[in-house]
């Protein structure tokens, strides 16, 4: 598909969105919400795809909301704005669910609800030049719909501070308080990307899919709950092909199938850049 406010790029087994609107600095409109869901919904069913990498054209992630958006939806009503909204807490589920890994590749400011599109991927990495801010509060607003995302990852300590203050937080900052998982020199984020990158291709994808389901089932479950169910999922994958391949391959002392072919690819996941 031609999209008008992203980017998809994808080169097997790895997809690239980034959003694409950096004279703005890659702020979302409903445009950008509609179209982000249409390409996540193409990757989902995309088999090939082992990977997503989402980060934003120029020199900052996402700054938030669209500034001649905003100025449409001051003048909404409670239920238009309440299905814009709808629209946008779909989008963040959508990514968060996606059974495929999602790596969020933070080469810049990140502002406000840009904040949710980065905290719904499973791993972020940020460039030292990164700011994040959850500033919706200087407006008279404040971080709803990102919050189980965002308080997901820095916590409810951290929440009261962050969410009630607005203030900026720079990336080193961001990774001591878990806001994202690593931070590195701005010249080493596409090495540290393709590394993560790496890492995920030398892992079962099932086992990959498996694991986030867990994560998301597990989080949410009494302990007696999460005995039957976690003993159900071990015997499921056991007798699966991909469990019988990876616990085959560790008896004979071999490598999995998936290794050998990520091992394949990972001469062009050291050119990861050329891609970005």
């Amino acid at each position: 598909m031609k999209y008008e406010t992203i980017l998809l790029n994808i080169d097997p087994p790895i997809a690239y969105l980034f959003l694409n609107r950096p004279e703005v600095h890659n702020a979302f409109n409903a445009i950008m919400i509609r179209e982000l869901s249409q390409a996540l919904e193409e990757i989902k069913q995309r088999s090939e795809i082992r990977v997503l990498i989402l980060s934003g054209k120029g020199k900052s992630f996402c700054a938030g909301a669209d500034l001649n958006w905003m100025r449409e939806i001051i003048n909404y009503s409670f239920e238009e704005n309440l299905r814009e909204s709808r629209q946008l807490a779909e989008l963040i589920y959508q990514l968060d669910q996606m059974p495929l890994p999602t790596i969020a590749r933070i080469n810049g400011a990140t502002i406000g609800g840009g904040n949710g599109f980065q905290a719904a991927c499973d791993l972020a990495i940020a460039c030292d030049e990164a700011i994040f801010s959850l500033s919706e509060v200087k407006i008279g607003l404040v971080p709803a719909v990102i919050s189980p995302y965002v308080i997901r990852r820095i916590g409810e300590s951290r929440a009261r501070q962050y969410f009630l203050t607005g203030e900026r937080i720079i990336a080193s900052k961001a990774e001591e308080i878990g806001l994202v998982h690593q931070c590195v020199p701005t010249a080493k984020l596409d090495e540290a990307v393709s590394e993560a990158v790496n890492l995920l291709l030398t892992s079962g994808p099932t086992a990959i899919a498996r694991a986030k389901d867990l994560i998301h089932k597990v989080s949410k479950m009494s302990i007696e709950e999460a005995k039957e169910y976690t003993a159900r999922i071990i015997a499921e994958l056991r007798i699966s092909p991909e469990g019988q391949e990876g616990m085959s391959a560790f008896l004979e002392k071999r490598k999995p199938r998936w290794v050998q072919e990520a091992e394949l690819i990972w001469e062009k996941l050291k050119n990861i850049n050329k891609s970005l």
